[in-house]
């Protein structure tokens, strides 16, 4: 019997279908990269944006014929399209989708195959096959560690932990309160147990995952429990690196700050989106701070942490955004030099507090000129920052290969490209950069040959 997921949107759901393949596993499923070849086939869904949404529309579509062919092939669907409570409406448009799984919920779908599997048995197939998949779904992993699927597990460096689930902050914009409901902190004892395992499995970087981590703990009366976290995790055996995203400005406490100057293991790294330059659309998104204040936490940050990393989100074309208010976010990030930018064009979501009371009236052109001019922007400061690093040696944790090249981060999250004949994956190597570009850097790794010239040229074309 074998299974496939097909992952689209944020690393929470990444790691949500990472739960769900190891479910599988533990009832007798393969992990198949191959939709057509699978029993079980699961969309791992994201609806952030309309071309999320759109994605899967097609997905769904390519698999009506197969369902067709095969009726017995177990479709679900996953995550934010869904939501914590289905409505009667998408079970309706997708009549060939037999289970429909909230966001991070495996239990409808282990459920569903479970009842399926004593009709099965009713009608006489192998009880000893049935018998041993009820013991393994009864048994379970020790409370919050995690059986990676059979596909990564040795192979896997870098995986991501959910801490925090849900969202309370509700910002106009954001469909995620409404999809994935409100926060859940998980127990400190259940994360560690959940980081252990992985670290037994191969894993050698974990990064906490939450809608806005920094309120992890907030859901039960710990208003900065964060760093606690962090200080356990730090001590973990085998755990080399630790990240953790997506912080929000108004959470983020000296006492975090702190944590990631102090603790070793903690990567010099922050995710806190900015999202505008300009305090009334700030205001109109929900966001709860000024330009002025995150300016502050930005010095603040780099204060605290010398030689941090600082990356943020932007939303373009925001409702009622005039060509002031954009050229307010522009000059910000000019001002800022921040280490990255996510930048994305505003999309209505039905159901949001915008798409209620707010016009969407900036026209897509205009959109996507905006979008363009802040990525040429960042094209260049990110190409200067990373031009500042040729002639150093930095530290590379060894992640995977791309075009026969060893590629990894550095502990800003910089991607790096080097050759080396020996086997590092998992690794955490010494490596010299003898070229950068805005969005990755090639090196040489101490005792490997040169790269060769026509090598170098090529990985120009390499992005994140």
């Amino acid at each position: 019997m074998r299974y496939h997921i097909w992952t689209i949107g944020c690393q929470m759901n990444t790691a949500d279908s990472q739960r769900l393949g190891s479910d599988l596993e533990r009832l007798g499923y393969v992990w198949t990269d191959d939709a057509d070849a699978a029993d079980v086939v699961v969309l791992n869904t994201c609806v952030v944006r309309q071309q999320a949404e759109d994605k899967i529309y097609g997905r769904l579509g390519a698999l009506r014929p197969l369902k067709a062919a095969r009726p017995d092939t177990v479709v679900a669907l996953m995550g934010c399209l869904v939501g914590h409570k289905p409505p009667p409406s998408l079970r309706r448009r997708f009549p060939e989708v037999d289970v429909f799984l909230p966001p991070s919920e495996s239990r409808p779908l282990v459920d569903f195959l479970t009842a399926r599997a004593a009709e099965d048995a009713a009608r006489e197939i192998d009880r000893e096959q049935l018998a041993a998949r009820w013991t393994l779904q009864d048994a379970g992993p020790a409370d919050g560690a995690l059986v990676l699927p059979g596909h990564e597990r040795g192979s896997l460096v870098a995986a991501h932990v959910p801490v925090v689930y849900g969202c309370n902050w509700v910002c106009t914009f954001c469909i995620i309160p409404s999809r994935r409901g409100p926060e859940r902190s998980r127990p400190a004892d259940e994360i560690v147990a959940h980081v252990r395992s992985l670290v037994e499995q191969g894993v050698r970087e974990v990064t906490l995952l939450g809608q806005i981590v920094d309120r992890y703990g907030h859901d039960w009366g710990a208003s900065d429990a964060l760093p606690d976290l962090l200080r356990r995790l730090d001590g973990v055996d085998g755990l080399e690196r630790i990240r953790f995203l997506t912080s929000h400005p108004n959470f983020m406490t000296d006492r975090l700050l702190d944590a990631v100057a102090e603790l070793p293991k903690v990567m010099e790294h922050i995710e806190v989106p900015v999202q505008a330059g300009d305090d009334t659309v700030l205001a109109r998104m929900k966001r709860g701070y000024t330009v002025d204040g995150y300016r502050r936490l930005v010095d603040r940050i780099r204060r605290r942490i010398p030689g941090v990393a600082i990356h943020t989100d932007i939303i373009v074309g925001f409702c009622g955004e005039t060509e002031a208010q954009f050229q307010g976010t522009y000059d910000l990030l000019a001002e800022l030099r921040l280490d990255k930018a996510h930048i994305a064009k505003y999309s209505t979501r039905p159901g949001t507090v915008a798409s209620k009371l707010l016009v969407d009236d900036v026209p897509d052109d205009e959109k996507e000129r905006r979008r363009k001019a802040i990525d040429d922007l960042q094209h260049a400061v990110c190409g200067a920052i990373n031009a500042a690093h040729v002639g150093r040696t930095v530290e590379v944790l060894v992640d995977g290969r791309d075009k026969q090249r060893w590629r990894g981060r550095t502990r800003t999250n910089k991607l790096v490209f080097f050759d080396d004949p020996r086997p590092l994956l998992g690794r955490t190597v010494e490596v010299e950069i003898t070229w950068s570009g805005p969005w990755s850097m090639v090196g040489r790794a101490a005792g490997a040959p040169p790269p060769r010239r026509r090598e170098v040229i090529a990985l120009a074309a390499f992005g994140e």
